[in-house]
């Protein structure tokens, strides 16, 4: 299914910059028995819902003109933001995060801990600074982007 996104990517890249939107990430999955393609959009303040029916709108009529049909089945298509807790991912994402309250799962445990929420202080590229609280501790640690395995924004309550 990479080939799938990789062709929706490059086809609806444009559409969405066109808007100054950002794409944000993009799913082609299988969930019980149908198909669905998620184009998750983001811009600065946010997405409404008039935003996504009218890139949706496009998206839609961009992926019925393509020949041949880079898609092996039926879908739905769902056009959203990404939300409050959108995942962090590319380096962009990351420099946007620092400041914010987010949220890591690791591959391995560090200090006998996978998880961790806390203020991203610094990311280089290669490392990220995280100072999150352990009981009335505050604590700062440096994680390779590498030994991390899930990264999103959090609320923090």
């Amino acid at each position: 299914m990479a080939s799938v996104v990789e062709t929706v990517q490059k086809e609806v890249q444009p559409l969405i910059e066109a808007h100054h939107f950002e794409l944000v990430d993009i799913e082609f999955v299988k969930e019980g028995k149908s198909w669905y393609l998620r184009v998750y959009i983001d811009k600065p303040g946010g997405i409404t819902i008039e935003d996504c029916a009218e890139v949706s709108d496009q998206i839609s009529e961009k992926l019925d003109s393509l020949e041949p049909d880079p898609f092996p089945q039926a879908y739905f298509l769902e056009v959203s933001s990404p939300g409050a807790e959108r995942p962090i991912k590319t380096s962009n994402d990351w420099k946007r995060a620092v400041g914010q309250y987010i949220h890591i799962s690791l591959y391995a445990p560090v200090d006998g801990k996978k998880v961790f929420e806390g203020t991203l202080d610094s990311y280089s590229g290669s490392e990220i600074s995280l100072t999150y609280m352990e009981k009335t501790r505050k604590i700062t640690k440096q994680f390779a982007v590498k030994q991390i395995g899930f990264a999103r924004f959090a609320i923090k309550f």
